[in-house]
């Protein structure tokens, strides 16, 4: 079986990987990084977002040997190596931008990938970006509060839900 290489959250990995494997299933299950999530396998969920060379990816639709060479960051890789959550982490995590959990790190990454593109997006604009991003709990609200606190803007005014 062939082996893929890329850099995963600043390390050099490599796994072998059939011609046939989801860039999902090989951070999953040939790098054990677990945070990916994979909910439905069409694309339709959002929560295996991930970061290809510095793009928001839905891992679950694109083979590992495509990411061959690639830079990819998965919800792993966006907290500091002590552990301190980044502030897109922090901002769920203080304005209960999260329920069950399952959609969170897909949320997250496309989070970053929006404020990397829109440093200070409108509330309408970070609902439009989420469009892919499907969350069975939370209504969005306080997922979308918490991308606006995270992009450093008052909240303060926006009563919780």
């Amino acid at each position: 079986m062939p082996k893929v290489s890329m850099t995963v959250n600043g390390k050099a990995v490599s796994a072998e990987a059939e011609g046939r494997t989801l860039l999902s299933s090989y951070l999953r299950e040939g790098l054990g990084l677990t945070g990916t999530h994979v909910g439905c396998d069409t694309s339709q969920c959002g929560a295996c977002v991930v970061h290809v060379d510095g793009k928001a990816v839905k891992s679950c639709t694109m083979f590992a040997a495509e990411a061959e060479g690639a830079e990819v960051t998965t919800i792993e890789g966006m907290a500091a190596p002590d552990g301190t959550l980044n502030a897109i982490q922090q901002a769920f995590q203080d304005h209960h931008g999260l329920q069950c959990g399952f959609c969170t790190p897909g949320m997250v990454m496309s989070a970053a990938a929006l404020l990397e593109e829109n440093p200070t997006p409108t509330e309408a604009e970070v609902r439009h970006y989420l469009e892919g991003n499907i969350c069975r709990c939370t209504g969005y609200h306080n997922i979308v509060k918490a991308i606006l606190a995270a992009s450093g803007q008052d909240v303060s005014g926006i009563a919780a839900e």
